[in-house]
């Protein structure tokens, strides 16, 4: 999470923020990730460069969700800790929740880190959902291809853990780490609330509460009961105590060994998912922009039954005129 340039190479470094980006300097990495957030132009030569240099070395995306409270942030800072000692690079974006009024969020999980704030090797930013409809801020996508794009071993992208973002998070990702806890009931509610098909792992966090075991015994029997055969991928239950780094080993072996079971032919399909669900966002993004720049006047109309809500749709989708 350096906030400074890495140490130049040569006496002339590269100029343009996109020769400077291909460079690995952080300083350009995170000029591209704030123009990619905020939506502009001049972020695009940059995701273009970032998707050819991903492409020729690609990284492991990895989504963490799961109930809030579940420990995601702690088990995200331990995951980070045992990568950079396995030599890994390490990116992560956090989507904090924020206000679909003020667009205010929280951003706390940058203090949470803030021991690897020194290592250039470690590279954290904090993305505001800004009210977006699937819990996962419209830009996301392209700040996680500019981060794998600058050449970083693991891109790891934590969610809000709340609403649809558990699912999404599925869609922007090459592995869904799913956290959960013994208190509460999380087992159930994750089989009961469908998130559970989309984990490719799971932890069961705060293993040292009562319930630890029972729980990973309720999540490998939920597992069977789905249809299944002899090609199905049976996500790990790991038992994790992420504050004291318990578990996380283990936890990074299933996430590598679900990469080898989808191989190349299922990563390239994984990565067209993601294409779609990135196009879709900007899409849905652009729309609701319109949605929010039209006259008030459209609104009042369908409120006095002037105009029905599915004519309103039609103008605001191009489609139509009044």
């Amino acid at each position: 999470m350096s906030a400074h340039d890495p140490h130049p190479t040569s006496d002339t470094p590269p100029s343009s923020l996109e020769a400077r980006f291909r460079s690995g300097d952080l300083r350009a990495l995170s000029r591209a990730v704030t123009l990619a957030e905020a939506g502009l132009p001049a972020a695009r030569p940059l995701l273009r460069a970032a998707r050819e240099q991903a492409a020729q070395k690609p990284g492991i995306v990895l989504g963490i969700t799961g109930s809030p409270g579940s420990g995601k942030s702690t088990l995200t800072d331990a995951l980070i800790a045992h990568l950079r000692g396995m030599g890994q690079r390490v990116a992560v974006v956090a989507v904090d929740p924020s206000s679909p009024y003020s667009g205010g969020a929280i951003l706390g999980d940058r203090i949470r880190m803030l021991r690897h704030h020194a290592d250039e090797g470690v590279f954290v930013r904090s993305l505001a959902s800004r009210g977006a409809l699937g819990g996962l801020s419209a830009r996301t996508m392209q700040v996680l291809a500019l981060l794998e794009g600058a050449g970083f071993d693991w891109v790891i992208l934590e969610t809000v853990g709340v609403g649809q973002s558990e699912v999404d998070v599925a869609s922007a990702c090459d592995h869904t780490l799913l956290v959960l806890t013994p208190a509460g009931g999380d087992g159930v509610q994750a089989f009961k609330a469908g998130i559970m098909e989309i984990a490719d792992v799971i932890a069961v966090n705060k293993a040292d509460l009562p319930g630890a075991d029972r729980t990973v015994r309720e999540l490998l029997a939920a597992q069977g009961l789905g249809a299944h055969d002899e090609h199905t991928w049976f996500a790990p239950v790991q038992k994790t105590v992420a504050g004291a780094g318990q578990g996380i080993p283990e936890l990074v072996a299933a996430v590598q060994a679900h990469r080898a079971h989808l191989g190349a032919a299922g990563l390239r399909e994984r990565r067209t998912h993601r294409a779609e669900f990135e196009v879709r966002s900007l899409v849905q993004e652009r729309l609701l922009r319109r949605a929010r720049d039209t006259s008030a006047d459209l609104y009042a109309r369908v409120a006095r039954g002037e105009l029905d809500a599915d004519a309103a749709a039609d103008v605001l989708l191009g489609g139509a005129s009044l």
